[in-house]
């Protein structure tokens, strides 16, 4: 699986060539967690994030470039502990992960290349995948309820 879709990014935030390769300006803008997952490959608790709850309306953005990656609709309650998608919005690698002695697909930010999760062909929608994302990478930004 090797698949590109295109990008968009949050027009608060936009990151530099040079600023996304220097250690030390991700160590700046990132909590210390949020560095080891996406910068180290890491992987949250499960059912830690806060996300697993999000049912409102909005986008999830890359919390390392704020790259829009997913779009509410695409979210699934998985019960796997972490926050689920069925399809990507934004620019994601896949990657064959061949580590801890399993064969998966991990999946990166395509813009910041922060390390999101791992994609599972075990998805319950018409896509039959399963995003399982970090929710310390994503940032969650409601949508306009439109209503004054």
């Amino acid at each position: 699986m090797s698949t590109i879709i295109s990008c968009q990014l949050n027009s608060n935030e936009t990151m530099s060539s040079n600023e996304s390769t220097n250690d030390v300006n991700w160590r700046d803008r990132l909590s210390s967690e949020q560095y080891r997952i996406l910068r180290d490959g890491g992987t949250e608790r499960p059912f830690s994030s806060p996300l697993n709850e999000e049912s409102r309306q909005g986008q999830y953005h890359c919390a390392g470039c704020g790259a829009t990656l997913y779009e509410s609709h695409q979210k699934f309650d998985s019960h796997c502990g972490w926050p689920s998608f069925d399809s990507a919005s934004g620019h994601i690698r896949y990657i064959e992960d061949h580590s801890h002695s399993m064969e998966r697909i991990e999946i990166r930010c395509g813009e910041c290349d922060g390390h999101l999760g791992h994609v599972f062909d075990d998805g319950p929608t018409e896509t039959g995948l399963r995003h399982c994302v970090n929710g310390v990478s994503l940032e969650f930004a409601p949508t306009d309820s439109g209503t004054d």
